[in-house]
């Protein structure tokens, strides 16, 4: 089942694309077959060049590629290092903490363990007891990334072990919020790249990658027509890969994620719905003791309908703002008392705790 949430572009929704969507799939037979190598028989025809290029990156970067099992589902994973180390969505990992990892080159399962998950983000490590013929994969630096390059994307959709998609990098800078639920961490993912690959349920966790054969990104989200409640065709969203190797640093590192690079406001909210039925706003349900939205003086009741000029008529639009602002400086939050009267506050913006 796929699970929808508002996204940043208009008219559409977003749905996780991971081990959630195939719960409790058994593997496949193709989720054991090797991944053609570059020793494969040559084909009859001459090869176009970038034919050639796309094999290139594809025998490069499919063996770092991975299939990881839970007890509900399946979804994909890049080795990270040669220690063991698995990077892929918190949403494919859900509450499991054990797992099955099938290498893109076929054998038997191996056994891993959760490292840390840290749903804010959707990101997680996992480690696999047996380290032996890991391929880690290379990252790039996504900040250099331009729209109109050539990726592909590498995982296993729908229990297809070793599937390859191609397209663009369609726009970068996306702010994206996920569905929040069963499986869904509900996680707004920032600077999201777009693209025009397919990205299907059990991509999740993959990697989207250059013609370099670098991972410039972990897919995660693809979006859906909600009047159709279809796939909408070339839409679809990764976690770039200078977030995700942060992520995966400091968990390796520290075990946890310690510094979530998110502003906060310091309150917890929910969203307010209005005489017509419609979001009206997000409810401060309460406010941490010395926490910027405290020293500005906004108080339990008070409803933040707008952020630096910018809307938030719910929780996931206020998350969404805030996920592009920093940590230490100040925002311009507008505020409905209970008493009828708008105000405008400047808050000075703490860091989002990784929960």
């Amino acid at each position: 089942m796929r699970r929808r949430a508002a996204a940043g572009a208009a008219g559409f929704l977003v749905a996780v694309t991971g081990g959630c969507g195939l719960p409790g799939a058994p593997a496949a037979t193709s989720t054991t077959t090797p991944v053609p190598t570059a020793t494969a028989p040559a084909p009859t025809a001459a090869l176009l060049p970038q034919e050639q290029a796309y094999m290139r990156v594809i025998a490069k970067v499919l063996p770092s590629i991975v299939q990881i099992t839970t007890g509900k589902g399946l979804g994909s994973g890049v080795v990270y290092d040669g220690d063991g180390h698995i990077l892929t969505n918190a949403h494919v990992v859900g509450q499991s903490k054990s797992f099955q990892v099938t290498l893109a080159s076929g054998g038997e399962p191996r056994k891993a363990k959760l490292v840390a998950s840290y749903p804010l983000g959707d990101l997680a490590v996992i480690r696999v007891t047996d380290t032996t013929d890991l391929s880690p994969a290379t990252f790039a630096d996504s900040s250099r990334l331009r729209v109109g390059q050539i990726v592909l994307a590498m995982g296993n959709p729908l229990g297809l072990s070793g599937s390859v998609t191609n397209g663009i990098i369609s726009a970068l800078g996306r702010t994206v919020t996920e569905p929040q639920g069963e499986g869904s961490p509900g996680a707004t993912i920032t600077n999201a790249i777009q693209t025009s690959a397919a990205i299907n349920p059990g991509n999740s966790g993959g990697a989207l990658t250059d013609m370099a054969g670098q991972v410039i990104g972990v897919p995660t989200l693809a979006a859906i027509i909600p009047e159709l409640e279809g796939a909408a065709p070339g839409i679809g969203f990764a976690i770039p890969s200078s977030t995700a190797k942060d992520v995966a640093d400091q968990i390796i590192r520290y075990g946890k994620v310690v510094d979530t690079r998110r502003a906060a406001l310091g309150v917890r909210v929910n969203t307010v719905i209005g005489a017509d039925g419609q979001p009206a706003g997000v409810g401060v349900a309460m406010v941490e003791p010395g926490g910027g939205a405290a020293k500005a003086g906004i108080r339990p009741g008070d409803i933040i309908v707008k952020i630096n000029g910018r809307p938030t008529l719910t929780a996931a639009a206020l998350s969404e703002v805030l996920a592009t602002l920093k940590p230490g400086t100040q925002a311009q939050v507008e505020i409905l008392r209970p008493n009828g009267t708008t105000r405008t506050v400047p808050v000075p913006l703490g860091t989002l705790p990784s929960r």
